[in-house]
């Protein structure tokens, strides 16, 4: 799933992304650190990988969109 990196805290490596319809979700240092990524910027395009559904929605990986 694509989304774009909404906010990010770089000592607690972790922040939001929206997704493509608008929804903010938060993420947590350990889907940062799972994808290897060393710092974020608001408004970049990034994959993300999530867990559930709703408002039990959880990303478990944040890495770089690349094509």
């Amino acid at each position: 799933m694509q989304a774009t990196a909404y906010t990010y805290d770089s000592e607690t490596r972790s922040g939001s992304v929206l997704l493509d319809d608008g929804t903010p979700v938060d993420f947590g240092s350990e889907a940062f650190e799972a994808g290897g990524l060393r710092l974020l910027r608001p408004g970049q395009r990034v994959r993300i990988e999530t867990e559930g559904e709703g408002a039990a929605l959880r990303i478990t990986l944040v890495t770089l969109q690349t094509f």
